[in-house]
C-alpha cells in the first residue's frame, strides 16, 4: 500500500510488470490488515455458489423465493450504513485548489496519520479477498483494470454483478499493461466515526473503511468510474460522467433500423434507469423501441470519425428498489427476477422482496430492519434508498451493441433533474459552450440517495457533484476544450429536461415514465434536423408549437403551456443563483461560463 504522496506514471508499465506490482501490493497489504487467509477470486460460477453458501451460513444473505426469484438473495446493512456518506468522502491531493470548494479534501498528511491506521490488523480473522475487475468490454481499447482487496464477501459477489471480474481483468492487464487502480476495502468495525472513503487521484488509489453500502464498499462503481476515472478523462482527453446511454431506434416507414444514442446526466433517484429502460408509451410504441447501453455511468471518448463515442463500463444493474414498478421500469422487473441481490428491502411472508411503489402493500411484512410490519406502521417497510444489483444482459432491452469494444456514436447529450419550478419540458443548448452553462449550472432537489435532507435544491452540475475527483471549475474548463480535440460540429447537440415541473397545487404536470419517448422523439429530430424550435428563449431553444406530439395525452393548454414556459421573474432569480455558484470557484471559474452567464442576463433584460 502507497502511504506516501510519491506518484509515478503507471500507464507504460507492461502486462508482466502490471502483474508483478499487484502481487507486491497485496503482500504489503496483507502484512499491515493481517488476514486470516488471502484468496484470489477468479469470477467463476462455482466460487460465487460457494460464497453465497458460505453467507447463506453466517446470515450475512438470505435466500428469497427460489420459485419466483430463482438465484436471488437478501442482505440487511447495519441501520447506519445505508446510503453514500458524501461528508466522509475525501479527495487527497497535494493542495486543497486541486480538488476545490464541492469536494472534501485531506492532505497526504491526515490520510496517513487519520485513515491508514484503521487498516491495522481490519482483516484480522476474516479473510482477504484479491477481486481483479474490468472497467468496460472485453478486448476494448477504452477498458481500464481494478483491483479490489475487501474483507467482505458480500463485496466480491456484488463485483462479480457489477463488473468484468476475475482472469478476464487479469489477461486484459497483461495484454495491454497499463497499471491498474487499486482500491482497498475493509468493513472495519462499521462505526460512522471510523468511516472514510478516501480517494488518491494521481496515485489511482482508494481507500475505504467503515461500510458495507455499494456506493461506498463497491469500488469499481462511483469511486473508480467516476471520482478516481474523471481525472484519468482530464489527463487523457475523454470524458467520465455520471450518465446512462440509450438508443432510441426509428420504426417509422422510411426510417426503420434508424438508431440515435444519447447520454443523459441525472443526479440519482431522478429516474436515470427507469429513462435508461424506458418503454415507450402505446400511443408511440410502433414508432420507437428504446435499447439500454448503460443506466448510471458512461465514458466518452473521441472516435477516428471526430465523434464522442461511449461505452459503459459497468456490467450490471445498482438500482433504486423504492418507485421500481410495472408501470415506472418493466425491463427493470423483468432484469431482477434471477441472479439478483437485494439489499434493505422488505419480504413478504412468503419470502420476496418488496418496496413502496412495486404493489399494493401486503397484510403482513418484515421490515428492511427486521421487525414486523403492517399498512398501519409508520415508517417505511423498505428503506428510501433499498438496492438491486443484477446483470446487465439479463435487461430485455439491453443493446445489441452493450460489448461493442469502440461503444456507441453519440447524437444527443441530456441534463436533467427534479425542479418543481423554473426549468421547462425541455430545452435545447444554442451550441456546445452553452450546454456546457446548462450542464454546470444544473440544480435538482436532493433524493434519499445521499445521507441528509431530502427535498433540498442544490447545484448538481452535469450531476456530478458528488462524484468529481479534481476542482469542479477545472473539469468545466476540461469540457469547455473538447471542441479543441474535434470539430465542434461533430459534438453531441446538448439539451435540458426536467419530468418533475408541479403545478400551483404540487401536481405533476408531465406524466412522465413511458410518456418521456416524446421528448426523446423531439431530441432524435433535432440532431436528425427534422424538428422546430422556436426563436430562442432567454435560457435556450424550446419547441415550436406543436413539435412535441402529445396525441392521446389528456393535457389540457394550460398544462401544455406550463411545461414550457419560462418565466423570467423566476429566471432573474435563478441566474442570481449561478453567479453565487460559479464565484465560489474564484478565479478558476472559465471565463466562457462567465460570458453566458453575462449573456443569459442580457437576454432577462438585466
Amino acid at each position: 500500500m502507497s502511504t506516501s504522496n510519491n506518484k509515478s506514471s503507471v500507464a507504460t508499465l507492461s502486462g508482466a510488470a502490471s502483474l508483478e506490482m499487484l502481487k507486491q501490493w497485496v503482500n504489503e497489504t496483507a502484512q499491515v490488515t493481517q488476514p486470516d487467509r488471502i484468496v484470489w477470486c477468479d469470477g467463476s460460477e462455482e466460487e460465487n455458489t460457494r460464497l453465497i453458501q458460505q453467507m447463506l451460513g453466517t446470515g450475512e444473505l438470505v435466500q428469497l423465493n427460489q420459485e419466483h426469484y430463482p438465484n436471488c438473495y437478501f442482505h440487511r446493512s447495519h441501520p447506519s450504513d445505508v446510503a453514500r456518506t458524501e461528508h466522509l468522502t475525501f479527495i487527497c491531493s497535494d493542495h486543497k485548489d486541486d480538488v476545490g470548494p464541492t469536494n472534501n479534501w485531506m492532505s497526504y498528511a491526515d490520510a496517513k496519520s487519520r485513515v491508514w491506521p484503521l487498516f491495522s490488523g481490519a482483516m484480522r480473522g476474516r479473510t482477504m479477498y484479491v477481486v481483479p475487475y474490468l472497467m468496460g468490454p472485453a478486448n476494448s481499447p477504452f477498458s481500464k483494470v481494478g483491483v479490489e482487496i475487501t474483507d467482505s464477501a458480500y463485496v466480491v459477489v456484488n463485483m462479480r454483478i457489477m463488473t468484468r471480474m476475475g482472469q478476464v481483468a487479469l489477461e486484459h492487464m497483461q495484454q495491454h499493461g497499463g497499471g491498474f487502480v487499486k482500491g482497498l476495502h475493509s468493513l472495519g468495525d462499521l462505526s460512522p466515526d471510523r468511516r472514510f472513503i478516501v480517494h488518491f487521484p494521481a496515485e489511482r488509489e482508494i481507500w475505504s473503511i467503515g461500510s458495507g453500502y455499494g456506493g461506498n464498499a463497491l469500488l469499481g462503481k462511483k469511486c473508480f468510474a467516476l471520482r478516481i476515472a474523471s481525472t484519468m478523462g482530464r489527463d487523457e482527453g475523454w470524458l467520465a460522467e455520471h450518465m446512462l446511454i440509450l438508443g432510441i431506434e426509428d420504426l417509422r416507414p422510411g426510417r426503420k433500423g434508424e438508431v440515435t444514442y444519447i447520454a443523459a446526466a441525472f443526479p440519482s433517484a431522478c429516474g436515470k434507469t427507469n429513462l435508461a429502460m424506458l418503454v415507450p408509451s402505446l400511443g408511440l410504441r410502433d414508432q420507437f423501441r428504446v435499447f439500454t447501453v448503460g443506466d448510471d455511468i458512461c465514458w466518452m471518448h473521441i472516435g477516428s470519425d471526430g465523434r464522442l463515442w461511449a461505452i459503459n463500463p459497468e456490467a450490471g444493474f445498482f438500482g433504486v428498489a423504492p418507485g421500481t414498478s410495472a408501470k415506472t421500469n418493466p425491463n427493470a422487473l423483468a432484469t431482477l427476477q434471477r441472479n439478483s441481490i437485494f439489499t434493505n428491502v422488505a419480504l413478504t411472508d412468503d419470502m420476496q422482496p418488496w418496496w413502496e411503489g412495486l404493489s399494493p402493500a401486503p397484510a403482513h411484512l418484515t421490515d428492511w430492519q427486521g421487525r414486523s410490519w403492517t399498512p398501519d406502521s409508520k415508517e417505511k417497510a423498505a428503506h428510501p434508498n433499498s438496492r438491486f444489483t443484477a446483470p446487465a444482459r439479463q435487461c430485455p432491452c439491453i443493446s445489441p451493441e452493450f460489448e461493442a469494444p469502440l461503444g456507441v456514436p453519440i447524437s444527443a447529450i441530456m441534463f436533467g433533474g427534479r425542479r418543481a419550478r423554473i426549468m421547462p419540458l425541455v430545452v435545447e443548448a444554442q451550441n456546445w459552450q452553452h450546454g456546457v452553462y446548462l450542464g454546470a449550472t444544473l440544480s435538482s432537489e436532493t433524493t434519499a440517495a445521499a445521507v441528509g435532507a431530502v427535498g433540498v435544491v442544490r447545484h448538481d452540475p452535469m450531476a456530478m457533484l458528488p462524484f468529481c475527483g479534481y476542482n469542479m471549475a477545472d473539469y468545466f474548463s476540461h469540457w469547455l476544450g473538447m471542441p479543441s480535440r474535434t470539430s465542434p460540429d461533430k459534438l453531441p447537440q446538448i439539451f435540458q429536461v426536467n419530468w418533475f415541473r408541479m403545478d400551483k397545487e404540487g401536481r405533476y404536470l408531465w406524466p412522465g415514465f413511458g410518456e418521456n419517448v416524446r421528448v426523446l422523439k423531439w431530441i432524435v429530430d433535432r440532431v436528425r434536423g427534422r424538428a422546430e424550435a422556436t426563436q430562442d428563449s432567454p435560457i435556450g431553444k424550446l419547441p415550436a408549437e406543436g413539435a412535441i406530439d402529445l396525441s392521446g395525452l389528456s393535457l389540457d393548454a394550460d398544462a401544455s403551456n406550463q411545461l414550457l414556459h419560462v418565466d423570467r421573474t423566476e429566471w432573474v432569480d435563478e441566474s442570481e443563483r449561478h453567479r453565487k455558484f460559479l464565484e465560489q470557484f474564484g478565479s478558476r471559474t472559465p471565463q466562457a461560463l462567465w460570458q453566458e452567464h453575462a449573456a443569459l442576463r442580457t437576454r432577462l433584460g438585466l
